[in-house]
């Protein structure tokens, strides 16, 4: 008895090693200990990316920046009016850098453009302005006719494109439709420019996720720590500035 369990344990033996062996040599090992493990090291898990692959990755554009709704030249004037409601300057990226109009372009082409949480029926009357907008045009409609007339005023006050005029006449136009001194038919010029300007900030400090406040710089410069899981490493510590994290980075 005792000689047949020795043979037997010997027996098991020699199976546990000719299996180990054979994963070894053959270079499968899925999840567990072997990851990383003696089998780790002839499975070619790649850690870091070949020189090739970081030039790849690097020149890799941000699939969340595509157009869903505007078109190029809708989206350049987009571009241009949120840079000047939120310049670059010495404390960092404006809206134009930090996806701004991406946003605002992803936002047009879900629900928020099309107003899916509003009451949309008729009968239409005009509101106070406590009361905010009251009509039928959906806000993806009204943006698209603010930025027509934001271009027709420019013609009609400088000669040239909105796009085309400098950075101080770009900010008249814009003072101008604040103001509703840009005489403009079928929209409110001031509620079409208090759209773009909730929607420029609501892009600066939005999670990345959403496609402005790219790289976080937004919350960056308010010292904003963004999405984080817990603070219990911390909490004990008195106030720190850390890291803002993003939903992605809990992914």
């Amino acid at each position: 008895m005792k000689q047949l369990a020795n043979d037997n344990e010997k027996t098991f033996e020699e199976e546990r090693l000719s299996r180990r062996r054979f994963l070894k040599n053959s270079g499968i090992a899925v999840g567990g200990l072997a990851v990383g493990g003696v089998v780790g090291s002839v499975i070619p898990w790649r850690t870091k990316d070949h020189p090739a692959e970081q030039v790849k990755h690097k020149n890799q554009k941000n699939p969340n920046q595509a157009l869903m709704f505007l078109s190029k030249d809708e989206f350049a004037t987009t571009q241009a009016a949120v840079e000047r409601i939120f310049p670059k300057d010495d404390n960092g990226p404006g809206a134009a850098d930090l996806g701004v109009a991406y946003f605002i372009d992803h936002q047009l082409a879900g629900s928020y453009g099309f107003n899916a949480r509003d009451y949309m029926e008729p009968p239409f009357f005009h509101g106070e302005k406590e009361q905010g907008y009251q009509g039928r045009l959906k806000r993806r409609e009204i943006y698209r006719i603010g930025l027509r007339e934001l271009q027709n005023y420019s013609q009609q006050k400088y000669k040239k494109k909105f796009t085309d005029l400098d950075a101080k006449q770009q900010d008249q136009v814009l003072s101008d439709f604040e103001q509703d001194k840009a005489n403009i038919s079928t929209i409110s010029a001031s509620g079409f420019f208090a759209m773009l300007r909730s929607i420029t900030l609501e892009g600066l400090y939005s999670d990345p996720l959403y496609g402005g406040n790219i790289n976080m710089d937004g919350w960056r410069m308010r010292n904003y720590p963004g999405d984080q899981m817990k603070y219990v490493d911390i909490i004990e510590k008195g106030f720190q500035k850390i890291e803002p994290q993003s939903l992605n980075d809990h992914m």
